[in-house]
């Protein structure tokens, strides 16, 4: 009998064919709710999903054979992996299938930000014609601090090459990667050094709220931040805060510590009034590893180690 896996979110239809073609029984649900999937997720063997599905002990409860969950994207912060582990289950990520994308996403924004280039189109667009207002900087010659050296950092390295710039990166669970890309740096010199920093953090007990007061403080210079990661891992607050006080030249955001806009609080409502308005930020809707490309990579990163898998772990 084949293994059925349950697709729990939305992904490329390619996923459909090429879980076949591994001999699986694929059932598309990209809209199913959390009381019917409770339900049913005792009937499979796989499950993929993306944001929206929350993996916690309840969940798991109700499994009776799930050999894997494959997660579509990068972050695994809605998933109890100890949980998850201690079950047998395999888990895992595609964060490879997104990586292209983000590098590209925060140059892009990097690169609007520094040479004005929202608001100079808005400004044209209303016939608005300023050059001097608009003058912008150059990222040659900066020293860029990124946060995370994973797939997301160091492709993200491999672009910032060729402009010029020094690259130190931390990563607290990695080390031995400095090449002719990267400088692998403790913190304190990235601290020293930066002109800009670049987050490329998972979202965990240790990276919650990691950009607030008291981390920022600790910078030299005046920076521009890029966050890319997960919103929790910066303090809105602290951010709007510091792009107000100068200690932040700018910040690209593609993420914020509450994404829904519809229940914001009345503080948070407050604090994004103000942050929207400022003409040194740059905002995007979690968009960062959202491409036509990175769509159907993600399904071929999560195939090959399903594949892996079975080949490997379970000799089919």
């Amino acid at each position: 009998m084949k293994k059925k896996v349950l697709i729990a979110d939305d992904m490329h239809p390619s996923i459909l064919t090429m879980l076949e073609e591994l001999g699986f029984l694929p059932d598309y649900q990209p809209n199913i709710q959390r009381p019917e999937l409770l339900n049913i997720i005792k009937d499979y063997e796989g499950l993929l999903i993306r944001s929206k599905t929350k993996i916690d002990k309840e969940f798991l409860s109700h499994n009776q054979k799930l050999a894997f969950i494959g997660r579509a994207g990068a972050g695994l912060d809605l998933i109890d992996i100890e949980a998850v582990e201690q079950l047998g289950i395999k888990l895992f990520a595609a964060n490879e299938g997104n990586s292209d994308a983000v590098a590209e996403h925060t140059l892009g924004m990097l690169l609007s930000l520094f040479n004005k280039i929202n608001w100079a189109d808005a400004e044209v667009r209303q016939k608005i014609w300023l050059r001097e207002a608009n003058r912008g900087i150059e990222l040659k010659g900066m020293t860029v601090g990124i946060i995370g050296y994973g797939n997301m950092g160091k492709t993200l390295s491999e672009r910032l090459i060729g402009f010029g710039v020094e690259v130190l990166a931390y990563d607290r669970y990695k080390t031995g990667f400095s090449s002719n890309l990267v400088k692998e740096v403790e913190m304190d010199e990235i601290f020293e050094k930066a002109d800009v920093l670049s987050l490329h953090v998972p979202l965990n007990p240790s990276t919650k709220m990691l950009i607030n007061d008291d981390y920022l403080a600790k910078f030299k210079k005046n920076i521009f931040l890029i966050n890319t990661s997960r919103g929790e891992v910066a303090s809105v607050a602290s951010v709007l805060k510091h792009l107000q006080n100068g200690k932040l030249r700018g910040a690209c955001l593609d993420v914020l510590e509450n994404e829904k806009m519809k229940q914001l609080s009345a503080e948070q409502e407050s604090q994004y009034d103000q942050l929207f308005q400022l003409k040194n930020v740059i905002l995007t809707p979690h968009i960062a590893g959202w491409t036509v490309e990175s769509y159907q990579k993600i399904n071929d990163v999560l195939i090959e180690k399903i594949k892996a898998m079975y080949c490997i772990d379970l000799k089919i």
